[in-house]
């Protein structure tokens, strides 16, 4: 799937961030993009002068180290300057290696994998009991579901027919350590999924109008939790980084490696 001006534009921001910082999870963002672009450009309820307002669709970024394509899209829409951005990891800036709820525009802090999908439990049973029209929407990694917490959540909000619960699924195929499918393989995934109540909808990750689309059609199943699969890539957008796992997180980014990532986005 080619990427438009705005997913490279988006990605040259995260590469910035990370020429500033010399470090970041770059694999895990860059597979996040398109997904967390339709979400704020089409689908979710927010002010960014008024991230608390009560009507507002909460979103939580569970898998938290996927944060830089998260920062680039919130400072896009204003929730805070973009000079906050090139302080990534400084004592100056307010923006850290994972989301924090100092942070405006986010919820929750997502430092530990397998927290966030039952925080959005609470906030979907809270938008029932108060009768608010709020959705709750809630980004998970595959690595992330090797967690038990993952399935005792979707557990519960399968029994509780969430039906305002929309959890998205990174689906990259990768996780710290190597292929997802060497280190606990998740297939049948979406047969999981419609066992534990949901409604399921795959996608690919990359492509705009199928996520708008589906997006656009929740719940997937009337008075179940939605499940969005994305197929997405690790790395998407360079090459040289496409699952391969030493763009998992890098530290002590040098000039040279800056100017290769550049070079790799423009070529793509």
């Amino acid at each position: 799937m080619p990427l438009d001006a705005k997913s490279k534009e988006l990605r040259r921001t995260i590469i910035r961030i990370l020429e500033c910082s010399r470090r970041g999870h770059l694999g895990s963002a860059f597979s996040l993009v398109e997904i967390i672009r339709v979400l704020y450009d089409d689908v979710l309820r927010y002010k960014a002068e008024n991230p608390g307002w009560e009507g507002r669709d909460r979103f939580i970024l569970s898998k938290g180290h996927g944060c830089l394509a998260l920062y680039a899209v919130l400072a896009e829409k204003g929730f805070f300057p973009e000079s906050e951005l090139w302080k990534f990891c400084k004592i100056d800036g307010i923006l850290g290696g994972h989301p924090e709820p100092k942070i405006p525009g986010v919820e929750f802090s997502t430092g530990s994998l397998g927290h966030g999908f039952p925080v959005g439990i609470g906030m979907a049973l809270n938008a029932r009991y108060e009768k608010a029209g709020y959705r709750t929407f809630v980004v998970i990694g595959d690595g992330e579901a090797d967690e038990g917490s993952v399935w005792e959540a979707a557990l519960s909000a399968g029994k509780h027919k969430l039906d305002n619960l929309v959890v998205v699924m990174d689906y990259n195929k990768y996780q710290s350590y190597g292929p997802t499918v060497g280190i606990q393989d998740l297939e049948p995934l979406a047969d999981k999924w419609r066992s534990f109540g949901f409604g399921v909808r795959e996608v690919d990750g990359h492509d705009l109008d199928e996520l708008k689309s589906a997006f656009s059609n929740l719940p997937v199943d009337a008075g179940k939790p939605s499940v969005v699969i994305c197929h997405t890539m690790k790395g998407k957008g360079i090459k040289f980084a496409e699952g391969n796992m030493e763009w998992h997180h890098k530290s002590g980014l040098n000039d040279g490696e800056i100017k290769e990532l550049y070079r790799g986005l423009e070529e793509y």
